[in-house]
């Protein structure tokens, strides 16, 4: 598409979203939102505008966005601001401005164009984020002394006001979301205590929580409970083995003895993991089940952590066994594909597969691609375990032309790590050339968060991609960033809606006029879109009144064997006289 040609995301956002949805984003989103008309005076403003600067719609309206200026900048500001606006569309920065009070307060503004479908000024959307509160948070913490006066990490009080607002934000999201809760105790602590002094024992606790700390993320919380006791907490992590490999690493930090006044002191700590939302939705269910974790620890022989589930002591076993299962594996190529078609649904015609991986292993059975493509990522041997999935697809397409279907491209994942690896081109290529195959048969598919990352490399491989000749998809689309306006910044040719959102579009309402909305932007955006996941007639007239281009899912077929999917396709050019 040529950045001419390219749609206002803006304009799609106002003009081809249902009224109710834009009514839905204005009541509940966070940042203040003012709408003026092309003469800049105020048409409607949203509730968090109202709450952060003190006015009413009544008192604004018609009124110029003037009226919130503060008087710290200058003429040459503004002058500079509207030049900005009216060579770029967009305007972003910080601000002062004034609230009905009096009162001063810093934003972080943006100021885009809206135009009409001849390219005219229609109307200016302004959106700001009180950057104030930051600093009222901050006050607002010192107050109330939340810090360990100690070792000043967040002290007990501080630390259960976090994990509220942890736990009510992670409640109100539409996906799951898990985090764990480590509650952490000194090994034969009482005995530094009695035989050192209390003098050490307490710079001990402040060298243990400067370790532990070296080892968190910033959305992470480290608390001293009281004593020798501190609670931590990992933050949306993506599946509990986050929380045993960071609790293996707090246990190897302190093989290395805590040297105090010229001595060294061997210190070791027993720990117990609880998981939201599995093990308590509350603060206290989850610290009272990691505490109980905690005690098991100590009983089977401290210096080592369990989780408040027995279930994950087993798990620990299969994680060792999948490793070396995976790693034998990916050696002996033991891996096959099954392919699942896409069906238009205007024609019927079966206008591409997806490539997905299976591995059947000898020790540990079927093994769910979920489970050893995660394992493959954490241990980086998802580079070679991709490069044979490419490898297969090759040896597929040319079994699909074989048997008389050589426009079927076959669609393959890609792992973000391995889209971000240098070699990554070169590798593609050369799988490519040693199966004298052409690219033009393939779908590269990548998901919204290997898009975001690296921005300027991205473009320019899926660029190369292109230029190859894959056609190129975005997956599980809403899930990740589900940011509008980053689409046009990419060259891509699929969108696929995430099967989370299909399964209830026919109950939910909500997941109905996301869905619908997902599709009408990707049409503005030259953009196809599958919905996977697809299992009911219901679901399918749905999708079709919609506008849904593309079909995926067990309501036409489960993943097949190369050999069964070439029967399949035999089979539907007759049922369906459908055009391959």
């Amino acid at each position: 598409m040529n950045e001419s040609n390219k749609p206002n995301v803006q304009e799609l956002f106002l003009s081809h979203f249902s009224k109710e949805l834009i009514e839905k984003v204005f009541e509940n989103i966070a940042e203040g939102i003012m709408i003026t008309d092309k003469y800049k005076k105020i048409l409607s403003i949203n509730a968090a505008f109202e709450f952060v600067t003190g006015y009413k719609l009544e008192e604004v309206q018609g009124e110029k966005p003037s009226i919130l200026q503060s008087g710290v900048h200058d003429r040459i500001f503004y002058i500079d601001m509207w030049n900005q606006l009216e060579r770029d569309g967009i305007w972003q920065g910080e601000i002062w401005n004034r609230r009905k009070t009096g009162e001063l307060y810093p934003e972080w503004l943006t100021i885009i164009e809206i135009k009409d479908k001849f390219g005219e000024v229609t109307n200016y959307c302004g959106i700001f984020t009180d950057l104030s509160e930051r600093k009222i948070v901050e006050d607002e913490l010192e107050k109330r002394a939340l810090h360990d006066s100690l070792t000043e990490v967040c002290n007990r009080f501080a630390f259960i006001e976090r994990m509220k607002v942890l736990l009510e934000m992670s409640a109100k999201k539409v996906q799951p979301i898990q985090h764990a809760v480590l509650f952490m105790d000194l090994d034969r602590f009482k005995q530094v205590n009695d035989t050192l002094g209390h003098a050490i024992g307490d710079q001990l606790l402040v060298e243990v929580s400067k370790r532990v700390n070296s080892l968190l993320k910033n959305k992470d919380i480290l608390a001293r409970f009281g004593g020798d006791e501190f609670v931590i907490t990992l933050a949306n992590i993506q599946h509990p083995r986050e929380a045993a490999k960071f609790a293996e690493q707090v246990i190897r930090a302190f093989e290395i003895p805590i040297k105090i006044h010229d001595q060294d002191i061997y210190v070791s700590t027993s720990m117990g993991i609880s998981i939201y939302p599995e093990d308590g939705e509350t603060t206290e269910q989850l610290l009272n089940r990691a505490d109980r974790a905690m005690s098991y620890s100590k009983e089977n022989g401290r210096n080592c952590f369990s989780f408040y589930f027995e279930e994950l002591q087993t798990d620990s076993n299969r994680l060792l066994l999948l490793d070396s299962e995976l790693r034998k594996a990916i050696e002996n190529r033991e891996f096959t594909l099954a392919y699942q078609p896409k069906i238009n649904t205007v024609t019927n015609d079966i206008v591409g597969i997806e490539a997905l991986v299976r591995w059947n292993s000898e020790k540990l059975g079927f093994v769910s691609p979920a489970e050893f493509i995660e394992h493959a990522e954490e241990s980086g041997l998802i580079i070679p375990l991709s490069e044979i999935i490419f490898d297969l697809a090759c040896e597929g397409n040319q079994k699909l032309v074989a048997a008389g279907y050589p426009r079927i491209p076959i669609a393959i994942n890609v792992s973000s790590i391995h889209f971000q690896q240098q070699s990554f081109l070169e590798s593609v290529q050369t799988i490519l050339e040693r199966n004298n195959t052409s690219a033009q048969c393939f779908e590269i598919e990548v998901t919204e968060r290997t898009v975001m990352n690296s921005a300027q490399e991205t473009v320019s491989k899926l660029v190369k991609l292109k230029q190859l000749g894959f056609k190129l998809s975005i997956d599980d689309f809403g899930t990740g960033y589900s940011s509008l306006s980053y689409l046009v910044r990419f060259p891509l040719d699929v969108l696929k809606i995430d099967r989370s959102f299909i399964q209830h579009i026919c109950s939910l309402d909500d997941k109905q006029a996301i869905v619908d909305a997902i599709i009408q932007m990707a049409h503005r955006l030259q953009m196809k879109v599958v919905a996977e996941g697809v299992e009911t007639s219901q679901q399918v007239e749905l999708l079709k009144s919609m506008g849904c281009d593309f079909i995926q899912g067990y309501y036409y077929s489960r993943p097949l064997p190369m050999e069964e999917l070439i029967d399949f396709i035999h089979f539907w050019e007759v049922e369906h006289q459908g055009r391959i």
